[in-house]
């Protein structure tokens, strides 16, 4: 647990200016978390800003999204700063990583990022079960 938190911590500080991606990822959604956690321990992930759009700052987002929009799906925006979601982002940041590059060029090639975006919006309609959500403020506690 300590060392997802460090990963947590250390996801939000990455470097800006050299990543050629930027990962917008929901850090209140323990799957996608998770994920996102193991993603961050590959070779090469450090070359990525890593944005976790629950926690983040409203700046961190930049131009053309809004934090609902990051919150509802992945966002990956490209360093020539074109922003692409769903699939098609896990793509992108997947060609990064050389372990995953393999897969980021077979979940682009051909009817696959449509096929796969499918499958990621059955996916999303079932995510809210597992989101953690914001404590309320002013909620008594039950001690």
């Amino acid at each position: 647990m300590v060392e997802f938190l460090f990963i947590q911590a250390s996801l939000v500080n990455s470097s800006p200016n050299a990543a050629p991606l930027t990962v917008y990822f929901d850090g209140a959604c323990p799957v996608g978390s998770a994920e996102i956690a193991h993603f961050h321990r590959q070779p090469g992930a450090r070359t990525c800003q890593w944005i976790d759009a629950a926690g983040g700052a409203d700046d961190e987002l930049g131009p053309g999204l809004t934090r609902d929009a990051a919150l509802r799906r992945l966002h990956v925006r490209r360093a020539d700063g074109e922003l692409v979601d769903g699939m098609r982002g896990f793509a992108a940041f997947w060609q990064v990583l050389p372990r995953t590059a393999w897969l980021g060029r077979l979940a682009s090639f051909g009817p696959m990022p449509w096929l796969l975006d499918v499958a990621y919006s059955v996916f999303l309609a079932l995510r809210p079960r597992w989101r953690k959500s914001p404590p309320r403020i002013g909620a008594k506690s039950e001690s």
